[in-house]
């Protein structure tokens, strides 16, 4: 498969349809063809396909399913020979001295009438059967489908969640599985039930009288050509619905997340006007493909309706002539009815197989993505690891026009503290992003204890780095389950222990349900001092080789920043530790500093030699370290300025 990266729907409708501010990112799908070939699947049949090939692994449900159908479609094809035996049979008619006159045999319509009920409650029970087992079915494939769109996630690189939506995906993996779950549920069966009863009735239909069959095969044709204009219409439609549901959720999810921001530039009304674009989109979207249902529905009973007129009186005619039987008119019409089952149901199925089939193609959209971090199957990591990290004329860039790094080369020797500093976009964060392969590097190597870290396995990799940000993320869990996050199986001593060393444990001991505390979305019950603490903790206990760490105090306290800082020291003992620095203090500890400037490294050395040096780092020095001189001591003193003056 490939892409193609705008919507069909847009290149058929132009870019003023689309809301404002709102530009589409996603993609069609379209089939590749062998060359030469001058012919292609529609994208419908070829997504509902692949949608299908889900559900194949429960063959055994669809069998009985399949079974079901067809004694579903027996029994009501029975019925109208029933009713025929019936009213040809069991109830004669002649006419005597000019008069009409009936005659009943009451043991044959006695056998008829059971007979009858006897059909209509085995067509219950097939009915049953199908609808339980393609409820299990589709509920099964949507269950695999949130799997494998949650696996694939997790296994996809951060150059694809660097430009992924949350809220697009979030649409894809819950409301798009549903209409693929419903699709299969009821579109899947009763597209069989739908095929299976209406060929069965017309065919019948045929040998009872071939004239009026081919008439009825006309309006059929009719109605087929119609279904399949109006589902060709409804495709680029459910695509803008779905589209549009997913830009519903992104705008929702970000002004849910940055509320604190949004309240604090007094910009409610804004995001509300944005959201109400959006929705106002989704329903326009909405409301036009339920005007193409609304006007396909009438037309579609309506040429149903012209059946049963031919019918009657070209039916009324042959009985009249003698040629065809009353319970033979009866029958025929009766088959008309149940006709008229698979009518309805085509309609319906108009409307689910575009719908579905959009559905299919975003989430195929995802489930084909694949990571430009791959592992290597025969990766091997080293039995006893020291955290030797070289970079080795290193170059990388997120878009081949626009290189990030270039000829990046040093070396840190286990145990040793490295410090990367540089103006902003210098590249510091993409230095340390290549050491656990959240990228892979565009020329050179990264090589951890003299292994090329694309010959690591992954997960053994990301087990010897560590990594603590500024921006602390914390699950919604128990503070326990956060600490353990990179060791679920650590024990409770192990948890506190590395509590311990990261100066929280006390802390946490006051809380009313200590370890158990449940933390809110975010951390946002936590103060920003609090929630770095519980990362280094988290760290600790991973025991790693290397640890990456952005050495941001500057927005908490004097005295939480020494804490920090004390438990960044339990931390670091013993590992090789990466530090982006920020204040003086780390840079003053560096084995080696590494100034970044435009993507290299310009200067590399310790505080002193680079100070004697002058350059870049000396600029960086006078406009932003000078200050911190006369302060190196003061978190020490100000902690217990701070005790003193309670």
């Amino acid at each position: 498969m490939k892409y193609d990266s705008v919507s069909t729907a847009s290149r058929r409708r132009g870019d003023d349809s689309r809301p404002p501010g709102r530009e589409p990112k996603l993609t069609a799908l379209t089939a590749d063809v062998q060359p030469g070939r001058k012919w292609r699947l529609p994208i419908s049949v070829l997504i509902i396909g692949r949608v299908m090939r889900f559900a194949l692994p429960y063959w055994k449900g669809l069998t009985i399913t399949a079974i079901a159908i067809l004694a579903t479609a027996a029994f009501a094809i029975a019925t109208p020979w029933l009713l025929q035996f019936a009213v040809d049979t069991a109830i004669s008619t002649e006419i005597v001295d000019g008069q009409t006159q009936v005659a009943i045999t009451g043991w044959l319509v006695a056998v008829a009438g059971v007979a009858l009920v006897g059909a209509a409650l085995l067509r219950g029970t097939t009915m049953f059967v199908q609808r339980y087992l393609a409820e299990w079915v589709g509920q099964t494939v949507a269950y695999d489908l949130r799997n494998a769109i949650y696996q694939r996630l997790q296994t996809l690189s951060f150059r694809f969640h660097d430009g992924a939506e949350t809220g697009q995906i979030m649409v894809r993996a819950t409301q798009d599985v549903e209409v693929v779950r419903m699709f299969i549920n009821f579109g899947g069966v009763q597209l069989t039930f739908t095929v299976v009863l209406g060929v069965a009735t017309l065919i019948i239909m045929l040998s009872i009288n071939w004239p009026l069959a081919l008439m009825v095969w006309a309006i059929m044709i009719i109605i087929s050509i119609r279904s399949a204009v109006i589902a060709r219409r409804l495709r680029p439609i459910w695509n803008d619905v779905q589209e549009s549901q997913a830009q519903l959720g992104t705008v929702l999810q970000e002004a849910l997340s940055g509320i604190r921001v949004v309240k604090a530039f007094g910009r409610s009304e804004f995001e509300g006007q944005k959201f109400g674009r959006t929705a106002g989109w989704l329903q326009q979207r909405s409301y036009d493909a339920s005007m193409v249902q609304a006007v396909n529905m009438p037309l579609m009973t309506a040429l149903g309706a012209v059946t049963i007129v031919l019918t009657i009186w070209y039916g009324g005619r042959e009985v009249v002539a003698g040629t065809f039987t009353v319970g033979e008119l009866t029958m025929f019409l009766m088959f008309l009815t149940i006709l008229q089952m698979p009518i309805r149901g085509l309609g319906w199925m108009v409307m689910m197989v575009p719908r579905a089939a959009t559905a299919g193609m975003r989430i195929f959209e995802i489930l084909d993505q694949e990571s430009e971090v791959q592992d290597n199957p025969d990766a091997v990591a080293p039995a006893q690891p020291q955290g030797h990290v070289k970079f080795d004329q290193v170059s990388f860039s997120y878009d081949p026009r626009s290189p990030v790094l270039g000829g990046i080369d040093f070396e840190a020797k286990p145990g040793e503290l490295i410090a990367l500093l540089g103006l902003t976009g210098s590249g510091k964060s993409t230095v340390v992003n290549l050491i656990p392969r959240f990228y892979d590097v565009s020329a050179g190597q990264v090589t951890f204890d003299g292994q090329d870290v694309r010959d690591w396995p992954l997960e053994a990799l990301r087990q010897q780095v560590a990594i603590v940000q500024q921006e602390v993320f914390l699950f919604a869990a128990t503070l326990k389950e956060n600490i353990a996050y990179g060791r679920p199986d650590a024990t409770d001593e192990e948890i506190e222990a590395a509590a311990k060393l990261a100066r929280i444990h006390h802390f946490i001991n006051r809380l009313p349900e200590k370890y158990d505390t449940w933390v809110g979305e975010r951390g946002a019950n936590f103060s920003g001092g609090q929630k770095q603490r519980i990362a280094i903790a988290r760290a600790l206990l991973m025991d790693p080789r290397v640890l990456i760490f952005d050495d941001s105090t500057s927005s908490v306290d004097a005295a939480t920043e020494f804490e920090i800082q004390q438990a960044m020291a339990a931390l670091m003992r013993g590992r090789t530790t990466f530090v982006i620095a920020h204040r003086l203090r780390s840079l003053r500890e560096a084995d080696q500093i590494l100034v970044l400037d435009k993507g290299k490294i310009v200067q590399k050395g310790k505080h002193d030699e680079l100070l004697a040096q002058g350059g870049l780092y000396h600029e960086i020095y006078e406009l932003e370290l000078r200050d911190q001189e006369s302060s190196q001591a003061s978190p020490l003193e100000a902690a217990a300025v701070a005790g003193g003056s309670g």
